[in-house]
Order: C-alpha cells, then sequence, then structure tokens
C-alpha cells in the first residue's frame, strides 16, 4: 500500500502525525513523506529526530490548510493524503470560533477541492469522538469536517479518489492531553478535575497510528472507522499517578462533556460491528447499506471495557519509557 508512494501528512508535525510519518518510513518503503504544517520551529525540531540514513525520505512543506492555492501546489504528484490538522483544543476553539471554522471546516474543504484537481487515490482524515452528538465547537466544526469527507464521494465524478474518516478518542501523552497535565500538577500534589464522575476513552499513539494504517488499507470510501477501546474514569487516572494527592473540582470547562461518545445512538443505524472496530457506512454513497435496527450508543461511560488503576500505572509507565 505504502511501498514506492509519495504520501502527505497535514499537520505533520504534531504528535500524530510525527509518529504516523517515522512508521511509515521505519516500517515501509515510502517514496517520500511529505510534512505539510504551519509552524516552521516545529518542522526544524522533527527534521533534528530524523536519522541520517531515512532523511531523503522526508519533505517538508510550509502551508497552512486555510490556503487553497499552497494545497493544490503540495499535492502535485501525491498518492495519499492523511489530513490530521486542526483547532483542537476545546477551550481555545470555545473563545476563538472563527479561527476554528476556518481551520477545521474551511480547511476540510480546501483538501477536498485540491484532492479532486490531484492524481491522489485515497484522502483519511482524523476525526474526534467530539464529533459525535457534538456540545462543543470544536465537536461542531469536526463533525461538518467529517460530513464534507463523507460527502466528498459524491464529487469525485470518475476520478480514482476514495474519502474515509477515522475516528478515536483520547491519544496518551498527546500535546494538550490530561496526562502530561497530571503529571506537571502532581509535583503539587494536588490535582484539577472538572468532574468526579468524567469519563474519557484511551488510545496510545502507536495504536493509532496502526488503526489509521489498516484503515487506509481497507478503505472503499465513505467509511468512518472506529476502534474498540478501553475508556478510563478520570479519577482513577488521577490515583495511578498519585494517590495521595488532593483533588480539587474546578466544574466543567465551556463545552466539556463528562462523557464522551465515538457512536451517537441516531448514527448506530448504519454502523457495522467487527471484532476491534465498528465501521459507520454512508447511505449517501451506499444505496444497498442494510440498517442495523438495534440503536446503541458508544459511549465512554457505558463501555464493556474499563482500564483499572493498576492498567493505568501499567501503560504510563510504559508510553513514558517509549517517550524519553
Amino acid at each position: 500500500m505504502f511501498n514506492n508512494k509519495n504520501i502527505l501528512i497535514t499537520g505533520g508535525t504534531g504528535s500524530f502525525g510525527q509518529h504516523f510519518a517515522f512508521t511509515l518510513v521505519n516500517n515501509y518503503n515510502p517514496k517520500k513523506v511529505i510534512i505539510y504544517s504551519r509552524d516552521e520551529l516545529k518542522q526544524y525540531e522533527m527534521q533534528k529526530k530524523i536519522d541520517f540514513k531515512t532523511l531523503n525520505k522526508f519533505r517538508f512543506f510550509i502551508g497552512d490548510v486555510r490556503d487553497l492555492s499552497r494545497l493544490r501546489l503540495a499535492f502535485d504528484d501525491i498518492d495519499i493524503v492523511v489530513h490530521a490538522a486542526a483547532l483542537k483544543q476545546v477551550p481555545v476553539t470555545e473563545y476563538n470560533p472563527i479561527e476554528a471554522i476556518k481551520t477545521n471546516i474551511l480547511g476540510a474543504q480546501n483538501i477536498i477541492e485540491a484532492s479532486l484537481y490531484s492524481n491522489i487515490k485515497k484522502v483519511l482524515a482524523l476525526s474526534t469522538d467530539k464529533a459525535a452528538a457534538p456540545v462543543n465547537l470544536y465537536g461542531a466544526t469536526k463533525l461538518v469536517s467529517d460530513k464534507l469527507f463523507i460527502s466528498a464521494n459524491n464529487l469525485r465524478g470518475k476520478r480514482n479518489i476514495k474519502f474515509s474518516l477515522v475516528r478515536y478518542g483520547n491519544v496518551m501523552f498527546s500535546r494538550g492531553s490530561v496526562i502530561p497535565l497530571f503529571l506537571e500538577q502532581t509535583k503539587n500534589n494536588l490535582f484539577t478535575l472538572t468532574h468526579k464522575d468524567m469519563t474519557r476513552f484511551n488510545i496510545t499513539l502507536d495504536q493509532g497510528v496502526n488503526f489509521v494504517i489498516n484503515s487506509i488499507k481497507n478503505m472503499k470510501g465513505g467509511e468512518i472507522f472506529i476502534p474498540k477501546l478501553y475508556s478510563y474514569k478520570v479519577r482513577d487516572l488521577a490515583s495511578a499517578i498519585n494517590k495521595n494527592a488532593k483533588i480539587k473540582f474546578i466544574g466543567l470547562r465551556p463545552g466539556e462533556k463528562i462523557h464522551e461518545e465515538l457512536i451517537a445512538e441516531s448514527d448506530s443505524f448504519n454502523a457495522v460491528e467487527y471484532k476491534n472496530q465498528y465501521v459507520i457506512h454512508s447511505k449517501l454513497n451506499n444505496n444497498k447499506l442494510k440498517s442495523n435496527f438495534k440503536s446503541f450508543s458508544y459511549n465512554s461511560k457505558n463501555n464493556k471495557s474499563f482500564l483499572t488503576i493498576n492498567d493505568l500505572k501499567l501503560l504510563i509507565k510504559q508510553q513514558l519509557k517509549i517517550t524519553a
């Protein structure tokens, strides 16, 4: 799938983008991996991590997904696009809604248009659990983005191009996530939690990257791929890091959910369950799709699989070794 292919990653200097890029180069034989992002400092820092033997596999492209002409230039001779660029912080997007719309919605439109006028074969966009029944602006913009990518399959005409999505939950140790915050707060023996009953889905960077790779291999266009994940209680996460620290409850932040959803009940009618994943199919692209008449909600509260405090301790220890 990836051998001798040119693969472009938007938001390529982010936590996922870097891990995905290094995984491609180390485990496959791509012709080129193009890092497309707007921050020259992060690109410089990423370049310093690259082994000299694989340096010729990488290309770095300064650009913003808001800039259609720049995207069209960057997409020349690209086979696969993985769209990971987004404004992701819930409080930031609540305070800066227009900026979130420009990046997450108009940026998605630009990715689609640039792809349709290039020779790209596959476009896989990264979604989020916050896009399922959204209550915050970030989730709402990503829901619109998801709809755009699914409907893009109806715009392709005779072009040999497919658009699909991957949706998953919180990535352990990603920038802005709760674990780095708690590791910093434990120095003062005090954790700030927004709600005592809060739960979240959990996925590691390795799991996320491998799931994206498998989704690219299997995508036919129009799917939302959702991995089966473990959940955890945020209070258990705090105990796993420091069981003796005090906890201060500060109330929900603007746009924050107590529990997250990966499949809303209204979407479950088009969801098909497999051993390790769910796939939401679009009736826009598949008129023969039979509805699933057993509605359900796949959420972090009612999930059948939960991480214990000991599980979380072990995972944090493993991930600390990887990120060291």
